[in-house]
């Protein structure tokens, strides 16, 4: 199981971000991940949230060897066409090292709808924010295949889609659909390559038996299926045979993302890594 850590943005600057992203690609860590967010919602006006895909772009070019991700993109403010361009860029300048999260975005209960009606972005109900996840999964796949024909959604539509840009060697980056819920974790498996989802989450087998029986329900190999959880940094999480980690390993869980807070220790993300329970070698 590859560990990871999620750099979280709210109150955090690029130079803080950058000088994580490379203490903890030195320590050892797999994967950097990040939200998308763009606002704070408990740190008023003065609290900055760096854009998550301007973030990775330039960490693309800071890193050399870690993975980089979305923790989870709302597939409400980006369009699935310009989203999957956006994506085989990204998979090319880092060479093949996306893994491309997406989501349904919050919904009217949480502090983060407010962000999108800022800016005129409806918050719809959640049946409609999940079918628009599943046909991003498609439009997406669809583009990097370049497959011309057109396509009719309920939410998204193509017409004579030729000529976007393709991810070339490096392959289509994996999609990996986050959600708490059977259904999400059903889209996922049918749609996606991969569903993320809480460490702690008191359903997490359940979810993870969903996933996986979607996949293979797809006619796909549900042993290609990538799991992905998220807690809080803390020791327990990292050493080798420990509880908490041969649980997360007995389920199939293929990385595990630990959440960081600006401003983010240097030291402390050094000293997590030496309790890896192993340390890539890096050119």
């Amino acid at each position: 199981m590859k560990t990871d850590l999620l750099l979280i943005p709210m109150g955090a600057t690029w130079a803080g971000m950058r000088a994580a992203a490379l203490a903890a690609e030195e320590a050892g860590f797999d994967g950097l991940w990040t939200w998308d967010h763009l606002r704070d919602p408990d740190g008023g006006g003065d609290s900055p949230v760096p854009e998550v895909w301007t973030v990775l772009s330039a960490l693309a070019e800071a890193t050399r060897r870690i993975t980089l991700g979305s923790l989870v993109l709302n597939v409400g403010s980006r369009h699935p066409g310009i989203l999957a361009n956006m994506a085989a860029t990204l998979q090319e300048v880092s060479g093949g090292r996306l893994l491309l999260g997406i989501g349904a975005g919050g919904n009217r209960s949480l502090p983060y709808a407010r962000e999108y009606e800022s800016i005129g972005l409806t918050v719809e109900r959640d049946g409609v924010r999940a079918a628009r996840v599943a046909e991003a999964c498609q439009v997406m796949k669809r583009l990097w295949a370049g497959d011309p024909s057109d396509f009719t959604g309920a939410h998204y539509r193509l017409a004579r889609p030729e000529g976007f840009l393709h991810p070339g060697p490096a392959g289509a980056p994996p999609i990996v659909v986050g959600g708490f819920g059977p259904r999400m974790a059903g889209i996922a498996g049918r749609w996606a390559d991969g569903f993320n989802t809480q460490a702690r989450h008191p359903r997490l087998a359940e979810l993870v038996r969903v996933a996986r029986d979607a996949h293979r329900e797809s006619g796909r190999d549900p042993a290609g299926f990538l799991v992905t959880v998220f807690t809080a940094l803390a020791d327990g999480w990292l050493s080798a045979g420990s509880s908490p980690r041969a649980g997360l390993e007995a389920l199939g869980v293929a990385r595990l993302i630990l959440l960081v807070e600006p401003p983010y220790d240097v030291g402390r993300i050094r000293a997590a890594g030496r309790l890896l329970p192993s340390r890539p070698e890096v050119p």
